[in-house]
């Protein structure tokens, strides 16, 4: 069951119609309705009375915003590109925005074994202070550690649910993942216990809930950018907070998962190129270059390169004096 978001602005028909369309091809579409509904509430707030999206209305949405990303941005856009190939799909001659790539990239930050550990420490250790949300601590303790125990995408754990985890053995099943792909990925067998045993306690104070992880409303999943926060506030609760030279996201933990599992095949000897197309699928890439990339940017990484590379030294000379 997905949360009901009421639109009330004069583009509210085809919004609607939009997001059903997609929900009856499978697609989850949580995230892009939550978007569509600050699409909505903008075009009521800046007047917007028409039954067509029109090319200023896109530009005016189009503006970056001081406290987001230009990836964020851009993502923003391509909702209301959607928008706008569903009403022309009608044969109402909307404005399209152009198709544009998120070429913000950025090196991301990948965790060290105190960092982890600080972090972990943090997650354990809290507690809601409103009595209600107790299960909550449960929860973060589980979703957190499967972002990196298992290399999960944001949505993909917080969208769970109750049947598409197989506590018997340790395997989960992630549908209408990115590019609508669907996967399965095991878990070791000290995750899947964990997940045994607060699936044990979660049940007994929501033994009706669909959701692994249900949110505030237990008839929903665990939002996105709910967690998101809490991901931030328990960073800062961490002594690295404030020696960080780039704040973490829940995403980093996917990126650790990826270059910690790396070196490990590398420091035991096991060739990467036997392994990546495994790694490829468990992660839901379509290529090993996919998952490439979540390593070639992390300077630790190439240390273990560095560190098993038992030709440099041959190959490539060292500078004698008078070459200097």
């Amino acid at each position: 069951m997905n949360k009901k978001y009421i639109y009330s602005s004069s583009l509210a028909p085809y919004i609607k119609g939009l997001i059903d369309q997609k929900r009856a091809d499978g697609f989850i579409y949580e995230y892009e309705a939550y978007i569509l509904k600050t699409f909505d509430i903008f075009c009521i707030d800046n007047g917007f009375c028409g039954n067509i999206i029109t090319r200023d209305l896109v530009m005016e949405w189009a503006v970056q915003r001081k406290t987001e990303g230009l990836n964020y941005r851009n993502q923003r856009v391509s909702f209301v590109r959607q928008l706008s190939l569903y009403m022309n799909s009608l044969g109402i001659n909307s404005y399209i925005p152009r198709k544009t790539a998120s070429t913000a990239s950025t090196v991301p930050h990948i965790f060290n074994s105190e960092e982890l550990k600080a972090f972990y420490k943090a997650v354990d250790s809290y507690r809601p202070q409103n009595e209600k949300w107790h299960r909550f601590s449960m929860e973060y303790q589980v979703i957190f550690r499967l972002y990196y125990c298992c290399g999960l995408r944001l949505a993909e754990a917080c969208n769970l649910r109750v049947n598409d985890v197989d506590l018997h053995d340790g395997i989960l099943k992630i549908m209408h993942s990115k590019g609508n792909k669907d996967r399965l990925v095991y878990m070791a067998d000290d995750i899947t216990e964990l997940c045994r045993k607060y699936h044990q306690r979660i049940v007994s104070i929501l033994p009706s809930t669909e959701w692994f992880f249900p949110g505030k409303d237990c008839n929903q999943p665990i939002q996105k950018h709910n967690l998101d926060k809490k991901f931030k506030q328990l960073w800062n609760m961490t002594p690295f907070a404030d020696t960080c030279d780039k704040a973490p996201t829940i995403h980093a933990l996917r990126h650790t998962f990826v270059v910690d599992k790396m070196n490990e095949w590398m420091l035991c000897g096991i060739k990467l190129n036997f392994m990546m197309p495994y790694l490829a699928r468990y992660l839901g890439h379509s290529s090993v270059e996919g998952t490439f990339y979540y390593y070639h940017h992390v300077d630790r990484a190439f240390q273990i390169v560095r560190d098993k590379d038992s030709l440099s030294d041959r190959i490539i000379p060292g500078v004698v004096p008078y070459e200097e």
